[in-house]
């Protein structure tokens, strides 16, 4: 028995990290609170990276704060999975960006250095969560951007929190009758080889495992979002399948959607050029938006 494991882990591994090393996969990595410092310091972006504590979760979450401008809009970005706050390090360094608001980067739980490794599958949390959180920062003019499986959590804000004035889902995860199943994810979930997993892929599979089912939980109240929402969505998406713009066009009363074309599921990071204008044209609206 033990002779069959050996020969058979290595090409399992070899096949998993194949099919893992793809699109918003290869965002394993993390940045430490001092190499983020240095990132900004070199670009003269100040920053602050603080902690939110949930005593009665045993939860920390990771926030990077750029508010430079002091506006009176406030973007909050949330990655996709695996990946960390440092996924929206383009958009923070953006001068244009750092002039028209404070900007906001997020480790969502599990990620990043908001409890690494301890995955926290429940959408709903997540966005109860992170509206406490914006509530605890006392942000007000709040726009929700969210990548891949944090599009779906940006919107869910919008229910939850009266602060989120608009939100911009970027190639999300959203549609849970078109919810992919990743054959290389069930690596995640063997015991025999979840434990040589590195531990992003390791949340990411216990997230994809579940997604389906949280996002039917959510369905019924996105009636509910009156706000502003873009979805940007690559047409040739391998990960994401673009028909989830059917899905948002049917569910959301106030929506625009963005096709980028012949483009896939890696433009928030890989062609932010695409998403930037219509940010900053979500900006304008919320500014002009009458109190």
């Amino acid at each position: 028995m033990k002779d069959f494991a050996k020969a058979i882990i290595k090409p399992m591994l070899i096949i998993v990290f194949a099919i893992l090393n793809t699109s918003c996969t290869v965002l394993q990595w993390r940045s430490t609170d001092a190499e983020i410092k240095t990132y900004f310091n070199k670009k003269q972006i100040p920053t602050t990276v603080s902690y939110y504590t949930i005593d009665s979760l045993d939860l920390n979450i990771r926030v990077l704060e750029v508010t430079k401008a002091k506006r009176n809009v406030n973007l909050v970005f949330f990655h996709g999975s695996p990946s960390s706050l440092s996924a929206w390090n383009g958009y923070l360094n953006d001068s244009t960006f750092v002039k028209q608001a404070n900007l906001y980067a997020i480790d969502r739980p599990g990620y990043g250095y908001s409890n690494f490794g301890d995955e926290m599958t429940s959408i709903k949390l997540q966005a109860d969560i992170m509206s406490d959180l914006i509530n605890h920062y006392k942000l007000q003019n709040v726009i929700a951007v969210g990548s891949s499986y944090g599009g779906p959590l940006a919107a869910r804000l919008a229910v939850v929190n009266k602060n989120v004035k608009g939100v911009v889902m970027i190639s999300p995860a959203i549609d849970p009758k078109q919810e992919k199943k990743i054959w290389g994810a069930r690596f995640t979930q063997w015991w025999i080889t979840r434990w040589l997993v590195p531990t992003g892929y390791r949340v990411a599979g216990d997230e994809k495992t579940t997604h389906a089912k949280e996002l039917a939980l959510l369905e019924d109240d996105w009636k509910l979002v009156t706000v502003p929402v873009i979805h940007i969505h690559g047409d040739v998406d391998d990960i994401v399948p673009y028909g989830n713009i059917n899905y948002t066009k049917a569910q959301f009363s106030n929506i625009k959607i963005v096709t980028t074309p012949e483009t896939g599921h890696e433009i928030a990071w890989g062609r932010p050029e695409l998403i930037k204008p219509h940010v900053l044209e979500l900006i304008e609206t919320v500014l002009n938006e009458p109190n």
